[in-house]
């Protein structure tokens, strides 16, 4: 019998391991995962106990429960049998320290409540980590009817004054020339301007935002599709990632924030997504070894799984093209 060759094993041992991700995938699919592979708020939240949040893929989740054990949001009254504590690997979360006198914190600080009671003003708060050099990618979810003179999302310089507003209903991100906000209006702001850049949204909304400081450029998504880029030329500033509310009672909550250096790895991930954009999953049609594929879900898995500016989209650059007037 021939001897089958190093390369023909090697090769044998890839498929294998992508055959048994698109079973796991089929399983999770059938479980009505989420396209973007992890939950949207990855939370439950119950009034008097202490949340214990999961970072759980949903092939693991199917994992847990063929084997009888449980995954959700747990809160710490639940037997200790059944609690599967994992990190939930945020960048960063809301500063206590750095934000208006009429907001709230709870969740561990990643869901922030304006105006407890009623409003006479405008309420903002910033990050905990400031956005140095690299790629910086978040989700913020809106949590609560959104209304009012304004509920916005951006970003701003240290310079930005969040409680400047507290007697005055405005839109504070965007007032000035340290900060840009896209308000639930679909207006996008800066130095006191204003512009149309998408259509409102509302409670339940997940608003993503994508700071590139390597190429200068602040991007938008709206419900995991990209907007556009609403902000060229921003290398060389510091930023936090800020958010503001007139409304009485409303509240935001970050369900996603992460970091990764702008290398070669992160530039090929981006030029695969533009390649290949009517996936749900770029790793999907990849036949990579399921310990690669592992490494970059896990690393660059937000690249790898979003709508890129230029697809789908009229508004947006592309940070890779030549003549992109953020590329210096």
């Amino acid at each position: 019998m021939a001897r089958r060759t190093r390369n023909s094993r090697a090769w044998h041992f890839v498929l294998s391991g992508v055959r048994r991700d698109a079973d796991a995938r089929a399983v999770a699919l059938a479980s009505g995962a989420h396209g973007w592979g992890y939950d949207s708020d990855g939370q439950v939240e119950n009034k008097g106990q202490k949340c214990v949040f999961l970072d759980v893929w949903p092939e693991h989740r199917n994992n847990l429960l063929r084997r009888g054990e449980h995954w959700g949001g747990l809160c710490t009254n639940e037997p200790e049998l059944y609690k599967i504590q994992v990190s939930p690997n945020f960048e960063w979360v809301w500063d206590d320290m750095n934000k208006s006198t009429a907001t709230l914190l709870t969740c561990d600080n990643r869901k922030v409540n304006f105006h407890m009671e009623y409003s006479c003003g405008t309420a903002a708060i910033r990050g905990n980590k400031e956005l140095a050099e690299g790629q910086h990618f978040w989700e913020i979810k809106m949590t609560s009817p959104v209304y009012g003179t304004d509920m916005m999302v951006g970003i701003g310089t240290s310079d930005v004054n969040l409680d400047k507003y507290r007697h005055t209903f405005c839109s504070l991100l965007g007032k000035d020339e340290d900060s840009w906000g896209l308000s639930y209006t679909g207006l996008l702001h800066h130095r006191g301007d204003k512009m149309n850049f998408s259509s409102r949204f509302g409670q339940g909304s997940i608003i993503g935002v994508h700071l590139d400081t390597w190429h200068g450029t602040l991007t938008f998504f709206k419900n995991r599709k990209c907007i556009g880029v609403a902000a060229t030329k921003l290398q060389n500033k510091k930023f936090y990632p800020m958010v503001c509310s007139t409304a009485a009672k409303s509240s935001m909550k970050v369900i996603r924030s992460c970091t990764s250096y702008t290398s070669l790895q992160y530039l090929c991930c981006y030029r695969l997504r533009q390649l290949l954009p009517n996936y749900v999953d770029t790793l999907e049609v990849l036949p990579l070894p399921p310990g690669l594929k592992q490494v970059l879900h896990n690393k660059l898995g937000w690249v790898l799984k979003r709508n890129t500016p230029g697809l789908g989209t009229d508004k947006g650059l592309d940070p890779l093209a030549e003549n992109n007037p953020s590329v210096a």
